[in-house]
């Protein structure tokens, strides 16, 4: 079984994507980023990211799929990364993290973020927040219907951070240091 896996889940715009890519500058892991593949399929269906949520609903099979793949891929790969809402729970053998942040900092964050703009179309920070509040009740439903999971559910996680006023680096840092004690104690 391979251990050198960090899930991390969290929050939509608590910062996985950077902090993941720190992670991957300091280890030199591979990285496994379920929600691309999430706004891939979106975008190849011409869908927002909510229309996509609501899809998703309706067609569990899918997203089984996208959770799976998850699973799979750490089968085949050690010294890995995993950013995925449901990687603590698709695979349980990992150290699993879980960032938080405020709703009015998630909008701030997203509502600004270019990279966001194929799929999510916020027209102010208050649609923006509606969006992510809206997303993260439907999501947090689904995962308990389908996989019967409460993803915020904080005792999942082997680390739990608030990112709302800490910088990447130093979120980054501390999942280092934690981690480095979990791998210690395996």
């Amino acid at each position: 079984m391979n251990i050198h896996i960090i899930t991390i889940a969290g929050d939509i715009a608590s910062g996985k994507g950077t902090v993941t890519s720190l992670l991957q500058k300091e280890l030199g892991y591979k990285i496994y980023k379920n929600g691309e593949y999430v706004r891939k399929l979106a975008k190849e269906m011409n869908m927002s990211i909510v229309e996509f949520q609501e899809y998703l609903n309706q067609h569990e099979e899918i997203d089984r799929e996208i959770e799976k793949s998850a699973a799979e891929y750490s089968k085949t790969h050690d010294n890995l990364i995993i950013d995925a809402r449901l990687g603590f729970y698709a695979v349980p053998h990992s150290f699993k993290v879980y960032l938080k942040v405020d709703l009015d900092e998630a909008a701030r964050r997203a509502y600004n973020d270019s990279l966001r703009k194929d799929t999510e179309e916020y027209d102010s920070l208050q649609k923006a927040k509606e969006d992510i509040k809206y997303r993260y009740e439907q999501e947090n439903m689904r995962y308990l219907k389908t996989y019967g999971v409460k993803r915020d559910d904080m005792s999942n996680y082997d680390l739990v951070i608030d990112t709302t006023s800490i910088a990447p680096e130093d979120v980054a840092k501390t999942i280092l240091d934690k981690y480095k004690e979990w791998l210690e104690n395996k």
